[in-house]
């Protein structure tokens, strides 16, 4: 490649491609087919896991070959003394002196590692997972929290974690706060979990929510519910969710580079008022308070408007059901139209929606404030409108990927924390960007108008990250 007036970065499966003199870069994720154990439930050898290792290490260096090709391809004409950046994740063997209280017994530390090559193959970094998965059995945690930033000639600064780190404030959102990093580097063997923890739902909401460029490369194996990778910006979202097909795919796309994460952040200040959606579509008591507090004027014209509803839509009928394992408290979407609240602990949720057509499914608003303690403990308030997966209430929460129903909606709630993450997934796993969102006094809103697929959920998932080693 030395011809060629490129920079690229492997990362595990993705690739990032600078395009020198403009403002932005060309990036590419391969969602990759690792080789995998026989029997996942069996938990691997060190010993099996370094041959593992190096039947990975044989295709990536397939896959490297065939992204060389398709630059020289797609900007042969701007091509000169072209580079490789290379970031993969992979075991990592290190000594350990049997003094050490934590040292293993055979005397070696095994850690989940993603290491940095430059374009000269030089090695300039490496990040030590710092959230293990409950099935990471066979790796150690390092002593510390890691926040590793390496540079480039062509876009700056980058940030890496791995997978189940971005969950958690450390160190993924601390790299992002504290450090200034505007784009993150990040593998993962993502599971989806729906309703709301899909790779593609999730990853395109944090990068949302921080204003970032995320490049997600996820491992590739729907027998595991493992797929979904994206290119994640402030500009547009190329992503690739397939649980049908067994082979890999190579995404490209321009990246901004991206000069202040000011405006993105989940400090960003109150909004400056509410879209022509909220304000025709607030036809109830709840609604006119909230508007007479932010001093919007209703028409008589509004074709929504309804004088003769003054009070909330069916106000008790709340129920219960587990989404995600946790203990949601419901409330069923009745009608074309409508406006419901529904409470849990200190967190109330609202939904003002509208459907195109004659409702053909049962969808429902969920509230959830407390702690998540599977895979960990982890705080979470949550409003999340959601598709059932069938007729009866107990079906509400289950994932569900299809659905028929247009709606356009405002979700809002009393969050007590900052750091809320706007999803809004469609039928066959269509990825929205809320229409607005942001901060109106005390609550947080997103709208969303005009679908041309089925909603399948739309949620504000918040972490409240200070109360996650909390007891209730």
């Amino acid at each position: 490649m030395g011809a060629f007036c490129l920079r690229w970065l492997l990362v595990w499966q993705c690739f990032l491609i600078p395009v020198w003199g403009l403002d932005f870069y060309k990036a590419a994720v391969y969602e990759h087919p690792t080789v995998l154990r026989l029997n996942l439930t069996i938990p691997s050898t060190r010993e099996g896991a370094l041959r593992l290792m190096q039947k990975n290490l044989d295709k990536y260096q397939e896959q490297v070959h065939e992204a060389s090709k398709q630059v020289l391809y797609q900007l042969s004409c701007m091509a000169r003394n072209g580079n490789m950046y290379l970031i993969a994740n992979m075991g990592e063997r290190q000594a350990c002196e049997l003094s050490d209280p934590q040292c293993p017994a055979d005397g070696r530390y095994q850690f989940n590692t993603n290491v940095v090559f430059d374009a000269e193959g030089t090695l300039i970094a490496k990040y030590q997972k710092w959230k293990l998965f409950r099935i990471e059995i066979y790796y150690n945690k390092p002593k510390t929290v890691q926040h590793v930033i390496f540079n480039t000639p062509f876009a700056g600064k980058f940030g890496i974690f791995t997978c189940f780190d971005i969950l958690f404030y450390e160190p993924a959102v601390s790299l992002i706060e504290h450090y200034g990093v505007k784009q993150i580097v990040f593998p993962t063997a993502w599971m989806n979990k729906l309703p709301l923890l899909s790779a593609i739902e999730f990853h395109q909401a944090f990068a949302s929510a921080f204003g970032i460029n995320l490049l997600a490369a996820n491992q590739h194996h729907p027998e595991y519910n493992m797929t979904g990778s994206g290119i994640y910006t402030p500009l547009g979202f190329p992503y690739y969710y397939n649980a049908k097909s067994s082979e890999g795919k190579l995404l490209v796309a321009k990246v901004p580079i991206i000069t202040s994460i000011k405006d993105h952040s989940p400090e960003h200040s109150k909004s400056q008022g509410t879209s022509a959606f909220l304000q025709r579509n607030s036809h109830n008591e709840l609604s006119v308070l909230q508007q007479q507090k932010v001093g919007v004027k209703l028409e008589q014209t509004d074709p929504l408007k309804h004088p003769t509803l003054s009070h909330m839509d069916n106000p008790g009928d709340t129920f219960h059901a587990s989404m995600m394992s946790d203990n949601y408290t419901f409330i069923p979407l009745t009608g074309v139209q409508g406006n419901h609240q529904v409470c849990s602990n200190n967190l109330c949720c609202h939904v003002a929606y509208e459907h195109a057509n004659t409702p053909s499914n049962l969808y429902a608003l969920g509230a959830y404030d407390g702690h998540h303690r599977v895979n960990g403990s982890r705080y979470l308030q949550v409003c999340a409108l959601v598709k059932c997966a069938g007729s009866k209430y107990d079906t509400c929460g289950q994932g569900v990927t299809n659905a028929t129903d247009i709606i356009d909606f405002k979700l809002w709630g009393n969050f007590s924390t900052r750091y809320i993450f706007p999803e809004i997934l469609a039928s066959e796993m269509k990825l929205y960007r809320a229409d607005s969102r942001g901060w109106d006094n005390n609550d947080f809103y997103m709208t969303k108008k005009g679908m041309s697929a089925g909603l399948v959920t739309a949620a504000l998932y918040g972490r409240w990250y200070e109360k996650d080693n909390l007891s209730k």
